[in-house]
């Protein structure tokens, strides 16, 4: 059994309660949490917190392998080292293989994690941990304060091409064994793999300045994600609508549609994206809406969406990473953790909105949908 580890203090002194404030639109420990959870290699994530307003935060995530777990006082000190907390956890928790996890590094991929457990395979490797790949020149001074390059020949300068460089650990993950971990009493032992990952995930959250620097790097991969959407699908109520029922004297059922978001619906049939609405109602009034948007799919009296997402994955031969879906409400919950980009509207559930990749500004039947159209298409 494969469990991911990802330990969370309430005390941190440089930015109060940093693992749950929030970086671009989701709190921190949210990023390693999701990408635990997306990772097929891992069985279960374990979120161990000394602090009751974190964990109700995770539980708001929604995530299905997530669990929060109780840390004890003396492993989540000022001075207590991850490793307490990790054999805290593994004389209380039955398990194969850990891959301790830190919060602090929301770059983290589910790729990632699977790439390394990929070298955890290899024969003879007994831990694994993650790199990035420097390209500096180091010096050192000596005891006269006279200054000398230490990885590189001062008289023959290598152009940053032909520099191999260094390896440095980027803290996002360590992968090992329970019977190591309890041998070695360390997050690392015996025969060490070093799990590559881009450079631009050299930084970790200690200070505010390394905030600024890695919320922007995680609103420019959210950035990207148009090209990669080949499907859009829509919940209708609350979305397409500002949720309301009205009623004319005879008693007939009216919806508030926004033409804002049909032409959206157009942006994406021109780029050749497949468009659609799943909804838990089956009524006339969203059929005839539909069709007059001429919508790809329609799919009435749903109550499992994802089950439905994933079909039309198949039908439309489209990967479950390439789906765009923006809901509002609980039953949105799972299609929006687990496609590529989940979005909610600005008066979504609040557990959905924690969940989204994506909140938008406006509200549901305000141009909602347009919105998250743009920000696919790049426009905003």
């Amino acid at each position: 059994m494969n469990v991911a580890f990802i330990p969370v203090r309430g005390g941190s002194k440089s930015i109060p309660l940093k693992n749950i404030r929030k970086i671009a639109g989701n709190p921190l420990v949210y990023w390693t949490a999701k990408a635990a959870n997306d990772c097929e290699k891992i069985d279960k994530v374990y979120v161990a917190t000394d602090s009751a307003i974190i964990r109700e935060t995770v539980k708001q995530f929604g995530l299905s392998k997530v669990e929060v777990i109780d840390r004890g006082a003396d492993t989540a000190s000022d001075t207590a080292s991850t490793e307490s907390a990790m054999l805290e956890f593994a004389h209380n928790y039955e398990f194969d293989t850990i891959i301790l996890i830190q919060a602090t590094s929301p770059l983290l991929t589910s790729e990632d994690i699977t790439g390394g457990f990929g070298l955890y395979e290899q024969k003879d490797t007994d831990s694994v941990l993650s790199v990035v790949r420097q390209k500096r020149f180091h010096w050192s001074v000596d005891q006269n304060g006279f200054a000398a390059p230490t990885n590189y020949d001062v008289y023959h300068r290598p152009r940053r091409q032909e520099f191999e460089g260094y390896l440095v650990e980027n803290g996002a993950f360590y992968i090992t064994s329970k019977m190591n971990l309890l041998k070695s009493s360390n997050r690392v032992s015996g025969n060490i793999r070093a799990y590559e990952m881009d450079e631009s995930t050299y930084f970790e959250i200690d200070e505010p300045s390394d905030w600024l620097i890695i919320e922007n790097q995680l609103k420019n991969r959210k950035n990207k994600i148009g090209s990669e959407i080949k499907m859009f699908l829509a919940d209708c109520d609350g979305c397409l609508t500002d949720g309301g029922m009205y009623y004319s004297e005879k008693g007939d059922e009216l919806k508030k549609f926004n033409t804002k978001d049909g032409l959206g619906f157009r942006l994406l049939h021109e780029k050749g994206i497949v468009t659609g609405v799943i909804t838990g109602e089956n009524v006339e009034l969203n059929r005839r809406r539909c069709e007059k948007l001429h919508l790809d799919i329609y799919e009435p009296g749903v109550t499992d969406k994802l089950a439905v997402i994933k079909q039309l994955c198949m039908k439309y031969e489209i990967g479950l990473e390439n789906v765009a879906y923006i809901g509002d409400d609980i039953i949105d919950l799972e299609a929006i953790q687990n496609v590529g980009f989940g979005c909610s509207v600005a008066d979504g559930n609040e557990a959905v909105k924690a969940a989204a990749d994506y909140v938008t500004e406006a509200k549901g039947g305000q141009g909602a949908v347009r919105e998250v159209v743009e920000r696919i298409l790049g426009t905003l």
